[in-house]
Parts: structure tokens; C-alpha cells; sequence
């Protein structure tokens, strides 16, 4: 059998692994959808309670839309905000179904490689086809040829630790029944009774440490959240850029959404600590948790602690595979200057494909938040300008995988664990993402720049698309 008739196996059926399907669909090729998870969007279903930055119309991808379009589907309307269950629901289970058999739920890819040659032999490597393991739910295995494999599996499932060298604290482990590394549901009764009246440290600078931040603030305005207290841990300093673009960032609901972050500190319902890395977690004579920072700093007690310093890939079942893969970001190497936190804490990242994603192993891409590897700050509208490139790509369409069909909007967005962490850092133009003052416990006030109240913010707040 030619490689060309075998299947493309699209790792993760979350936006960015479905779109691919809908693009090779529209291209002729077969696809084969392996997700994990029992569902469509698996991941994107664990973060339901919250909502997005993006709208609906910046969030459904163009061939899927056609696709779904031929089974009776209305897009919801496009200028408001989904939340991830809402996404989940109306757009990727819809498309799921719409490519039928061409989905496998509960099918976990545990290994890719070619047909007969691990990584070290070259002899006719790329005339092989890919091998794909699979394990399913009930404990079945599979080998699966394939023509290509699009890796869209996202980070969702490897958060990164708390400690601030890339480790996990010391203690980190010990104290996972007081640490949590998502944003929680305090719709939940359960979750909410969790922090109610409890002092919970947040530690990230992302949009998913907002959304913390003022979920936190909420219930501690709330009738039964009396006593919630938030303890907001940086690992630089405070600057202008730290709550975002405000109303500068193009998506709007993004901007309003470190106004609200802001809001929960100038009111008094968090304390920001900043110039903190966590070192340790140790437990008081209560079992509360002690936060133990690298310079020995030691900071009053918590009830809980929720974790949002990004996440990181999961190469594991790619190790027969050659990737090229950037030494620090663990991103492909021509796309990983483009992301670098190091240079682009702020601004937009050019429109990428085929070209910035491939490897020296022909044929294997990775598409989606997993092709920033731990570079924060990707929208769904990259992941699928990028898939409509790689299906383009792999139909052998250079003209149209060259091409580029999308147009960014500013990020407004300062973030990541790059050299602008450094102590010594200094501020970029009057005062940009590079601030690091001394550590300290701060009272924040507006910033003169910011021209609209933590009421216009949405009142959930946003997360990447991805």
C-alpha cells in the first residue's frame, strides 16, 4: 500500500485537532481523530466554568464551519463570549459528530514512530510509514499506519510546578491535598466550600491567575464567602503591563479581565507579593502551608494554593520521532524566536504554518498550544491558520500552505518566566514588561493609563481558546 492512501492521524480531538480533520476532510484526505479523553474537547470540557477572551466569531474555524454547516448548524452569535462548556457543547461535540467514524474517543496514543526503524536508522526512512500506538479505554491496543500525524494534544494534562526554578518546590508533592493546579469552580458547592472564608495564594501572572483572582474576590463578596483573603504571588515586580493591555488590547474581554484582576487587589480582597520564587512548602502547627521563597522569605500561612505558572508539552510518546525542537521553549526551532517570552512578552506573534512547525522528520507536525511548547498566550485563531497551512501542506498545496490567511489582534499581554523576571531587569521604555523592583507586599493603585472600571469587566474571566 502507498503512504498517500493511509490515513493522517490527528492526535486530540480538542479546536485544534478537529479543525485539522474539517481541513484534510476538505482537502480529500482521511483523517483518524485519536482523543483520550471519553469526549470531543476532553480538555476544554475541565475548565467549563470559565469564560473566554475571545469571541465566537474569533473561536470556530472557517472549514469547520463549512462542514458543520451541511448538517443544519447555526453559529451562535459571533460577537458574544463563549465559556468553555459552551464551546464544548455547541461547537466541538457538534463537529465531532459531524465527522463521525472519523473520531475515536477513549483512545490514548502511547507511542509514534515509523514502520520498522526507531529513531537511529536512516536506511529508507522516509519512504516508512508513521506507526501509531494506541490504548484504548477497555485496555485494548492498536497499531495504526498513517501517511502523516498532526500532534494536537495541547498541554492541558502537564501543568507546570509551583517551584520557581522549573521544579517542583520542595514539599510540593507532600501537599497536594491543599494545592491545585486549575482555576476553580466556585459554582461548584463543593469547590466553593473548599475557599469560602479560607486564605488562598494564587501563584501566575496569566490571564488564568486573573481569572483566579477575581473569582476569589467575588466570593469573598458574596454572602456565604465572609473572610475569603487571596495572597497573588509574582515571581517579578509590578508595572504598568502587569494586569495587560486594559483597554488598548484588542480583545476586549482579555483587556477587562486584569482590570478585574486589579480590582480584587485594590480592594483589598488579595495581596499582592512580588520578587517571590517559591522554594519550599512547609506546614505551620495547623497544617496550613507555608510558603518558603528562594531568598528565605517566609510568608504567612494559606489554606490552599492554586498553581497557574503555565503548562509545558508532553514529548514522552514522541521519543522515536526526530523532532527539532528548541532548546529552551521546547518549541519547533524556526517557530520558537517568533514566541520566545524572552523577546515577545508583549505584542503579537506573526502568522505561522507548515514551514515554522515542521521537523527533520518529515511529515509530523505540532499543532495548536502544544507548538508554543511553554510560551504562553496562544489564541485558537493561530491554531487554525496553522492546521489550514499543514493540511495544505500535506496535499502537497504549497502555494496555499504558503499563504497567509490571518490577521492577529494586539495581545496586550506581558507574561512567561523569561530574563524580564531577572531582579536586574530594567524597564523598557518608560516602563514595559521589564520592571523587577525589590520584592515586597504591595497595595496597588489605578494606573492613570487604564480608562475603564472593573465593572465593564465580563464576569468570568478568559482563557486562551485552545
Amino acid at each position: 500500500m502507498s503512504t498517500q492512501q493511509l490515513p493522517v492521524i490527528v492526535v486530540g480531538a480538542g479546536p485544534a485537532g478537529l479543525a485539522a480533520a474539517a481541513h484534510l476532510v476538505e482537502r480529500g484526505i482521511e483523517p483518524l481523530v485519536l482523543e483520550a479523553g471519553d469526549k470531543a474537547g476532553a480538555a476544554v470540557r475541565e475548565w467549563s466554568h470559565v469564560r473566554l477572551f475571545s469571541t465566537w466569531g474569533e473561536v470556530v474555524d472557517p472549514a469547520a464551519e463549512k462542514l458543520l454547516a451541511s448538517t443544519g448548524w447555526t453559529r451562535p452569535d459571533p460577537a458574544t463570549y463563549p465559556s468553555g462548556g459552551e464551546w464544548a457543547e455547541r461547537y466541538l461535540r457538534p463537529l465531532a459528530d459531524a465527522l463521525g467514524d472519523k473520531v475515536r474517543t477513549g483512545a490514548a496514543v502511547t507511542g509514534v514512530s515509523r514502520a520498522g526503524r526507531d529513531r537511529i536508522v536512516d536506511a529508507d526512512r522516509e519512504q516508512q510509514p508513521f506507526v501509531v500506538h494506541v490504548e484504548y479505554a477497555d485496555g485494548r491496543e492498536e497499531r495504526v499506519l498513517a501517511r502523516a500525524v498532526i500532534d494536537a494534544s495541547g498541554t492541558w494534562t502537564t501543568p507546570s510546578p509551583a517551584g520557581g526554578s522549573g521544579l517542583p518546590a520542595l514539599g510540593e508533592r507532600a501537599a497536594a491535598d491543599r494545592i491545585t493546579y486549575r482555576v476553580p469552580d466556585l459554582n461548584d458547592p463543593a469547590v466553593r466550600a473548599r475557599y469560602a472564608g479560607r486564605r488562598t495564594a494564587v501563584i501566575g501572572s496569566g490571564a488564568s491567575a486573573f481569572t483566579a483572582l477575581a473569582y476569589l474576590a467575588e466570593l469573598a463578596e458574596s454572602a456565604d464567602g465572609a473572610g475569603t483573603r487571596g495572597m497573588w504571588i509574582l515571581r517579578r515586580g509590578i508595572s504598568a503591563s502587569t494586569f495587560g493591555g486594559g483597554t488598548a488590547d484588542q480583545l476586549p474581554a482579555r483587556g477587562a479581565l486584569g482590570l478585574a484582576a486589579k480590582a480584587a487587589v485594590d480592594k483589598g480582597h488579595a495581596d499582592a507579593v512580588t520578587g517571590f520564587r517559591t522554594e519550599a512548602f512547609e506546614r505551620d502547627a495547623d497544617g496550613r502551608l507555608v510558603l518558603v521563597g528562594e531568598d528565605g522569605r517566609r510568608l504567612e500561612p494559606v489554606d490552599e494554593v492554586i498553581v497557574l505558572t503555565g503548562f509545558r508539552p508532553d514529548l514522552s510518546f514522541l521519543d522515536e520521532l526526530r523532532l527539532g525542537l528548541d532548546e529552551r521553549l521546547q518549541a519547533p526551532v524556526v517557530l520558537a524566536p517568533l514566541i520566545d517570552p524572552n523577546q515577545h512578552s508583549c505584542g503579537t506573534v506573526y502568522p505561522h504554518g507548515h514551514r515554522e512547525l515542521s521537523h527533520p522528520e518529515q511529515g509530523v507536525y505540532l499543532v495548536g498550544m502544544k507548538s508554543y511548547g511553554r510560551a504562553p498566550t496562544f489564541l485558537a485563531m493561530t491554531g487554525y491558520e496553522q492546521v489550514r497551512s499543514v493540511a495544505a501542506a500535506i496535499a502537497g498545496d504549497l502555494d496555499a500552505a504558503d499563504r497567509v490567511e490571518l490577521t492577529l489582534p494586539e495581545t496586550g499581554v506581558c507574561g512567561g518566566a523569561g530574563l524580564f523576571d531577572t531582579p536586574d531587569a530594567q524597564p523598557a521604555d518608560g516602563g514595559g514588561c521589564c520592571a523587577a523592583p525589590e520584592p515586597q507586599v504591595v497595595q496597588l493603585v489605578p494606573p492613570t493609563a487604564v480608562g475603564v472600571t472593573a465593572e465593564d469587566a465580563p464576569a468570568a474571566g478568559g482563557c486562551c481558546g485552545s
